[in-house]
């Protein structure tokens, strides 16, 4: 047969396959094995052709040896050839390797003698596991003979367990150990097809079998567990099938760009509250969570199975844990197990005394692989009547009250499905993604991730993490309300409507049902209702406006709510991303909390005695210095109480040095230094008055790749305007002193120049952005005195944005006094108070031009 009529059958073969597969996208075994079919038969024939001698042999292996292709897969195969090689062979060898490319079968080719795959094997476990699946595909029985009987005599079962498990550990910490990414690995994720290909190769090496029905017959598995390890194994594979049917490639990234094209192609439909996508990424996770927990039974089981003089020795019985009895639960070095195995199916509630014994048994720090099969198969048993029970409810209760070990016993009732089938409203957020893009973990992982934040408050050795937090911790009373109020605060999303309020129902339902004080109740319910309330004003309101801080004290109320709500803010803050959360956030409430916690300690707002006290501040400061009050005065005498009221006294300090000598300057001035807390760069500008300053000063960080954090916008008397900013830079930790001088120099020279605005450039907006945009918002209305105006704006992040927000402000001869810049993910939240004549904004004619200008400009 010619190569064209190869390449022509191969592809015809191929092409069969898919379309069958697409008009029954359920059919992913029929798919994989007929692709490997059609390859094994294209292969002997090729094999033939190329006239490879008889003394030599054509083996499968990786997947391919596994009798499974996926559509985009490396057809990985093993020639192996004879100690003594001749010339002929060789090149016979390399005629095969070209005729396969010629006929469009991509080959990963690797040509050993069986002495050079034991020397490979025993060098590299990558290589080990690819001859492990080594299947014949034609060519020398005998020398095919030879081969396995070397491989299995240099196998050594333990030391490839193992590597195997080293292998595993590094692979799931490249995925941050979760398989609840928002764009996971298919393939390498933790639960995801690499895992359930771990355990046949391990299995397999340990000689306790090469497929499920084999470890079912050999006891690894139960008739239960294999049935469900091979649905979720079907449905990761049709999910990575059509993954690479949608993205023409081999692809096993579930990207935001593929999601609703995968979606659809397996048949799913969007519903009201919830898009085909979410949908598909709800059957994934589910998918990967049960993985996850069949891996590690069926790993530790084999463990037990490779090393039973360890798995033989008796457990210690647990004793003296408050109302639990003695010996009931047993430690088997390290890990938990109930000493009566059917102890779950008797007494369900035993379930929860397992993460009580878990929390309170010292040296005890994960479960046997009996006491996860156990749990395993007890899920049913977890029922209405399981959750009712009044011995339940206390048992609950005592895990969230432990003084340790609360986070991990949560964790792993979450991996093991207790506490969802316990939590039933926790159930209904279990792998469900938030496409805010803010949040970069599922819902359940976000909640567990603010309570492992809440938890780490209390802990001493994580003090240094964020020490006001573990100060303000170190005296709360009743701990465990505050991660009451973590796992509830957003356990009603995504069912529509204000999560919030409804989280609030929630918890006012769990503390009834569970016999919780009305005063413990209405306390993790206030937190829960107003989680967002403190991040919200100390991120978007003017915190040196008394009015503000007094408003939002009346709202908390007294001191133990303030600082259980400022705790809960930072973690949940902390627990979104990794990008989220800065100093610049960090100080925002942290000045909210001290300036609330003055008015709740009877201290009445005083404007007059604040702006003494700040001055006086200022004053000492600039005497270290050798700054006296004659020397402050030139620069002083031009500002108002106002820039006092809203800049640290160390701020007013360094601006005074900056500025004292140069007040009558016929030049701007540009003064920049890393910004005294947390990341990014203080900047000063000081320079004539102008309508256009703003959105000037905005185009300039814009072209250099700035992002601004805060603005402080304020005019002296004598018509300058002394404007500072926070601003960051991608590359600022290592470049700051060179990124200082060019900012002092360049800006200078920008605002010298003057000359009309430049033209605002479109910003190239990232991935996530492009699949899941933000409906651009701009909102309009009076400070509380309406003297001034706030304007909030919500979009999708992207390079040019706030400069595009400000152009427009300056083409209407608006001024800012205050622009608070919110970036959530790759979404913004900023807000800005505005100054403008009554021209300008006076009527509702002229808001509603402003608003669609706006809109337009975010739009564009």
């Amino acid at each position: 047969m010619s190569t064209v009529d190869m390449r022509r059958a191969w592809r015809d073969a191929r092409q069969a396959l898919l379309a069958d597969f697409t008009v029954h996208p359920q059919r992913v075994s029929g798919l994989v094995q007929g692709l490997s079919r059609a390859a094994d038969q294209s292969l002997r024939t090729l094999w033939a052709e190329a006239g490879m001698p008889a003394d030599t042999a054509l083996l499968a292996v990786g997947g391919f040896g596994r009798g499974e292709l996926f559509p985009y897969s490396d057809v990985d195969v093993l020639i192996l050839l004879p100690d003594a090689t001749g010339q002929a062979t060789q090149q016979a060898a390399e005629r095969f390797v070209a005729s396969c490319w010629d006929a469009g079968i991509e080959i990963g080719p690797s040509v050993r003698t069986v002495q050079a795959c034991i020397e490979e094997a025993a060098q590299d476990v990558t290589v080990q596991t690819t001859l492990l699946e080594a299947r014949a595909l034609v060519g020398d029985a005998a020398l095919v003979r030879r081969f396995r009987k070397a491989f299995k005599a240099h196998l050594d079962p333990r030391a490839f367990f193992q590597a195997k498990m080293l292998e595993m550990r590094q692979r799931h910490a490249k995925f941050e150990n979760t398989p609840y990414a928002l764009e996971p690995n298919c393939k390498e994720s933790p639960g995801g097809l690499r895992d359930l290909q771990m355990l046949l190769w391990v299995a397999r090496a340990a000689r306790l079998g090469g497929s499920w029905q084999q470890l079912r017959k050999s006891g690894v598995l139960s008739s239960y567990e294999a049935h469900k390890i091979q649905a979720n194994e079907r449905t990761l594979k049709r999910i990575r099938a059509h993954l690479h049917l949608v993205a023409g490639r081999r692809e096993d990234r579930l990207v935001f760009d593929l999601q609703t094209a995968v979606a659809s192609s397996l048949g799913l439909k969007p519903d009201p509250t919830k898009r085909a996508g979410e949908g598909l990424m709800q059957h994934y996770y589910w998918a990967a969570k049960a993985v996850e927990q069949l891996n590690q039974i069926v790993l530790l089981t084999i463990e037990g199975r490779l090393w039973p003089e360890l798995a033989a020795q008796p457990g210690v019985p647990i004793t003296q844990i408050e109302d639990i009895e003695d010996g009931r639960f047993l430690d088997k070095d390290g890990r938990l197990e109930p000493a009566d195995r059917s102890l779950y199916e008797r007494d369900p509630p035993a379930i929860l005394e397992t993460f009580v014994v878990f929390t309170q048994a010292p040296g005890i720090r994960s479960l046997t692989a009996p006491t996860l099969r156990a749990l395993y198969h007890a899920r049913e048993r977890m029922d209405a009547a399981f959750c009712r029970s009044p011995r339940s409810h206390a048992l609950f209760l005592r895990i969230i009250q432990s003084p340790q070990g609360v986070t991990h016993a949560l964790r792993l009732m979450n991996r093991t499905s207790v506490l969802g089938r316990y939590l039933r409203v926790f159930r209904r957020i279990v792998g469900q993604m938030q496409h805010d893009l803010f949040h970069v973990y599922t819902v359940d992982q976000h909640i567990l991730m603010v309570v492992r934040n809440v938890r780490r408050f209390f802990i001493l050795e994580h003090a240094h993490e964020y020490l006001f937090c573990s100060q303000l911790a170190a005296s709360m009373e009743k701990p465990w309300r505050l991660v009451l109020a973590a796992l509830f605060h957003d356990i009603a999303k995504g069912r529509g409507g204000d999560h919030s309020t409804l989280g609030t129902t929630e918890v006012r339902r769990f503390g009834k049902a569970h016999g919780l004080s009305t005063e413990d109740t209405e306390f993790v319910a206030f937190l829960v209702e107003h989680h967002l309330t403190m991040s919200r004003v100390a991120q978007k309101e003017d915190l040196s406006d008394p009015e503000v801080v007094t408003r939002f004290a009346q709202g908390v109320g007294d001191e133990p709510h303030l600082t259980a709500l400022y705790l809960l803010t930072v973690a949940d803050i902390r627990g979104t991303s990794p990008k989220v959360w800065n100093g610049w956030k960090a100080k925002l409430l942290e000045d909210l909390y001290r300036a609330t916690l003055r008015v709740l300690g009877g201290q009445a707002p005083n404007p007059q005695a604040e702006l003494q006290q700040r001055q006086q501040e200022a004053r000492r400061l600039l005497n270290l210095y050798g700054i006296d009050e004659h020397g402050a005065k030139a620069l002083w005498d031009t500002l108002d109480s106002s820039y006092f009221l809203r800049h640290e006294p160390a701020d007013v300090a360094w601006h005074t040095r900056q500025l004292m000598r140069r007040v009558q300057s016929a030049d701007p001035v540009v003064s920049s230094r890393l910004a005294p807390f947390g990341e990014g760069l203080q900047v000063l500008v000081y320079c004539p008055d102008q309508p256009d300053l703003f959105a000037r000063i905005c185009g300039f960080f814009d072209s250099h790749n700035f992002s601004i954090l805060d603005a402080k916008i304020h005019t002296t008397r004598s018509n300058w305007a002394l404007d500072s900013f926070i601003v960051v830079e991608p590359h600022l930790s290592e470049h700051y002193r060179e990124l200082i001088s060019m900012v002092e120099v360049e800006l200078a020279r920008t605002l010298a120049a003057r000359g009309s605005l430049p033209e605002p450039v479109r910003g190239r907006v990232s991935r996530r952005v492009r699949h899941f945009p933000v409906q651009p918002r701009v909102e309009l209305r009076p400070d509380e005195r309406g003297q001034r105006w706030i304007l909030s704006v919500r979009a999708s992040d992207r390079t040019g944005l706030l400069f595009a927000i400000a152009r427009v402000l300056a083409a209407r001869g608006i001024s800012v006094q205050l622009a608070k810049i919110m970036t959530l993910g790759e979404r913004v939240e900023d807000t800005f108070l505005l100054q403008a004549q009554e021209q300008n904004l006076g009527n509702e004619k002229s808001q509603i031009a402003l608003e669609n200008e706006l809109l337009e400009a975010l739009a564009n």
